[in-house]
């Protein structure tokens, strides 16, 4: 519920920052680690998926979104469709004055775009999946579907007051809204577009840029803490807690991932731990408003562990084109987390009133959070299903061979990104 409250000017100012913390994941972030990834020939079609996203994402979230999820008119009026939808009350912001207030005391225009960089960096997620073999206009229209029909929809049952929501489950900054919907969704369209026509498996696709890679991951990590930090909507205790144990959560990530690479491949590469620290970033998700340290550093070892082994044994074996591991790293450690998060939950955190975890005897919890799981992966894994057919069918999805072959930069956006 929003009101006219005095702003708390401490709270404004910490989720303005956040606000743009967040909006650096997707640009540069997103951009620089994805791009890095791909061979030169198809960063510019990364970098140009990625900003296109920024913008029609945020188009879609002022015009519909944010009113789609966060509006209580169809639950206050009894309309069936409160199941899906919050209501339009707030379409183009209508009814949102520079005095209103959301959660925090902050204003509810900020909280609105805070909550667009949300909707901005889940779909940005997918690309990795589908990296190097998909026409841009296909994807135009793929992307604005999914976000219309698989991320809003999620959103509001999870953080709009939503059945999830009012089962009780914990998704603090975004484990099911964000990394189980678009990482399953980046599996099924890795299956279903196909595997590249160069792609063996046993010899990954060299990287074009690592110092891209490094520079993502940076960008990352730092707009992880606005991601997570910012969640609480207020400058107080717990968003302290939120910045401790993502970053550290993000460190045992980092340096399991590391160890493993190099006991098994007999080097501690840049990208593996760059990866490492990624998984850990996901997975401490949606349990940094409710795990402490124990919990951070036991989240970012077991994640970073599980996604290795999805990484380097599980998708060889399958041989699926999961191009830049969007599924093994955000979908797997989404997962994790968000079933984590049912073990390692401390009244520390959430205070005396608070959820805890199986750890601490509470078994129910861990039971909410596999159930909010498993409807989370089949939803995402349905709706991009039916997306894939209907646009496949009328628009397409798959590059011709030849275009793939030389790169997608000349021939859907006639540019290339290096020039001599």
């Amino acid at each position: 519920m929003t009101h006219i409250l005095m702003i708390d000017t401490g709270n404004t100012a910490w989720m303005l920052t956040s606000t743009m913390l967040v909006l650096l994941m997707s640009i540069p972030g997103i951009a620089l680690f994805y791009g890095g990834l791909v061979r030169q020939k198809n960063v510019l079609s990364i970098i140009m998926q990625t900003i296109f996203l920024v913008a029609v994402v945020s188009i879609l979230w002022v015009a519909v979104g944010y009113s789609w999820v966060f509006d209580t008119s169809f639950e206050e009026k009894g309309n069936p469709l409160s199941f899906l939808i919050g209501g339009f009350g707030k379409v183009f912001m209508n009814g949102i004055s520079l005095d209103t207030a959301a959660a925090g005391n902050i204003p509810e225009l900020l909280f609105a775009m805070f909550q667009c960089m949300f909707a901005v960096i889940t779909p940005a997620l997918i690309l990795g999946a589908f990296a190097e073999r998909i026409k841009f206009s296909g994807y135009i229209v793929f992307i604005v579907l999914w976000v219309i029909l698989a991320y809003f929809p999620m959103a509001h049952w999870v953080w709009g007051g939503g059945f999830l929501q009012k089962m009780g489950a914990i998704d603090f900054a975004g484990g099911t809204v964000v990394h189980i919907n678009a990482g399953i969704s980046a599996l099924i369209m890795a299956v279903m577009l196909g595997r590249r026509t160069d792609y063996s498996t046993g010899h990954p696709i060299t990287p074009h840029n690592v110092a891209f890679v490094f520079m993502g991951t940076a960008f990352l990590w730092l707009g992880w803490f606005g991601f997570n930090a910012g969640s609480g909507l207020a400058a107080d205790g717990l968003a302290a807690n939120a910045f401790m144990v993502t970053h550290v959560a993000t460190a045992a990530a980092a340096v399991t991932w590391m160890a493993i690479d190099w006991i098994f491949n007999k080097k501690p590469t840049v990208i593996g731990t760059c990866t490492g620290a990624v998984a850990g970033l996901v997975a401490i998700t949606p349990a940094a408003g409710s795990s402490g340290l124990l919990g951070a550093f036991c989240i970012g070892v077991i994640t970073s562990a599980i996604c290795f082994c999805m990484v380097a044994v599980v998708k060889p074996k399958l041989r699926y084109d999961d191009s830049l591991d969007a599924f093994g790293v955000h979908g797997i450690g989404g997962i994790v987390g968000s079933v984590l998060t049912g073990v390692f939950a401390t009244r520390l955190v959430t205070g005396e009133d608070g959820v805890q975890g199986a750890l601490y005897g509470d078994w129910h919890q861990l039971l909410v959070q596999i159930i909010a799981t498993l409807f989370a992966i089949v939803f995402s894994a349905v709706i991009t299903f039916l997306l894939f057919k209907a646009v496949d069918a009328t628009v397409g999805l798959r590059v011709d061979k030849r275009v793939e072959e030389e790169g997608l930069d000349i021939y859907e956006h006639g540019e290339s990104a290096y020039n001599r």
